[in-house]
């Protein structure tokens, strides 16, 4: 078996990051390190208990679960004076529910979680497990980037300990699904974001990074869309393959989830179907990961605090194509606006070089669907290795 990739996730199920979850269970090759529940589609309490629920659905109550910060950046203030935040931001604090449902699932039924949330915090989980893999951590974001962010103000060197950071979030150029031209995981907290990005800028200029960030925006990963026909497929396909009555279990509660997901794209009039943006992003880090593996060291396993960092990548050019598995893209000077009235947590790629900025991630620019698709559809049939 190859060596096991080290991962930390950071998400906030949410529909589609639960069939990412599921996806995540079915790997053999990863060491899920630990997942960090950051609240963005419904409250952090219910994202940690949605995510635990997923898990101990999928007999993976193993893989520990860390609790994100109750609010966004810019609210945290509430904490100490409610009024003062409610000017600094100008509108109440919104969640997702009427996307994923009131309890983050759909209509789906989930398991009491059987083991403990973990006492670490999702801020100093990410720092731990930078420290714990330096040069090797593969960092996911499928949520808002808040207990990132705080990570970094934990440690502001920790960009450079990552193998390297994939964030689904964003829109560019590009109607949004939140707000006119907004992404909800950034909407739900743009300062995070911001900061996260100028993180690792400020490392990438300090003393390079090995790889830049990568970002999903919505206008790629809308491609990705889930219909009642393919699942239909992965339900029956996993019967005909012998699945299990715990993976059937899980297939038929994401199917419920799914249910819910698919009645609220007709409403939104995008028809009875459903854009699964986060597995996708988990899926290209995961191949990724595997295809830029650092050569062994000779060390085994067990030593994991071994630093193998790698070399830096040639600097990318502004409007050069990248390459990542299932995807075109472009890199280019990425930020986020944080004070328009009208697109205040938009994302802005500098494509013509107008900022006078260096290049600071990859945006995933389109998608090849189908191919994904079918990938996830087999892997989902298979299940989880024996």
């Amino acid at each position: 078996m190859p060596a096991a990739l080290p991962l930390f996730l950071d998400c906030d199920p949410g529909i589609d990051d639960a069939i990412a979850l599921a996806y995540l269970c079915c790997q053999d090759d990863v060491d899920v390190v630990g997942i960090a529940a950051s609240g963005g589609n419904v409250a952090t309490a219910q994202v940690v208990e949605n995510t635990r629920g997923w898990l101990s659905l999928a007999g993976r109550s193993d893989i520990p679960v860390h609790a994100g910060h109750s609010l966004p950046l810019a609210r945290r203030v509430l904490r100490m004076d409610p009024q003062a935040a409610e000017t600094a931001t100008g509108e109440a604090l919104e969640y997702a529910d009427l996307t994923h449902g009131e309890t983050g699932r759909g209509y789906a039924r989930l398991p009491a979680p059987s083991t403990p949330v973990s006492s670490v915090t999702a801020a100093q989980a990410w720092v731990d497990a930078a420290h714990a893999h330096p040069g090797q951590l593969l960092g996911v974001v499928i949520g808002p980037a808040t207990n990132l962010a705080l990570a970094l103000e934990i440690d502001p060197e920790l960009p450079s300990l990552f193998k390297r950071l994939f964030i689904m979030g964003g829109a560019f150029n590009y109607r949004g699904n939140t707000r006119p031209t907004t992404e909800w995981n950034v909407t739900f907290d743009p300062e995070s974001t911001a900061q996260v990005l100028a993180a690792f800028d400020r490392t990438e200029q300090e003393e390079r990074l090995a790889h830049l960030p990568v970002i999903a925006p919505i206008e790629a990963t809308e491609a990705v869309e889930m219909t009642p026909t393919r699942l239909a497929t992965i339900l029956d396909g996993a019967s005909a393959d012998g699945a299990d009555d715990r993976w059937q279990s899980v297939l038929a509660q994401l199917a419920e989830a799914l249910r819910f997901y698919f009645e609220f794209h007709e409403t939104d009039g995008l028809g009875y179907l459903a854009h699964i943006h986060d597995p996708f992003v988990l899926a290209c880090a995961l191949s990724w990961a595997r295809k830029h593996t650092t050569a062994s060291t000779g060390t085994g396993p067990e030593e994991s605090d071994s630093d193998v960092r790698e070399a830096s990548a040639p600097v990318p050019v502004r409007g050069s194509a990248g390459d990542l598995p299932w995807a075109s893209t472009l890199w280019a000077p990425v930020d986020v606006e944080l004070t328009g009235t009208l697109t205040r947590g938009e994302t802005v790629a500098d494509w013509l070089g107008r900022w006078g900025r260096p290049v600071n991630a990859e945006i995933i620019r389109a998608i090849n669907a189908p191919a994904f698709l079918d990938h996830l559809s087999a892997t989902l049939m298979k299940g989880p290795p024996a």
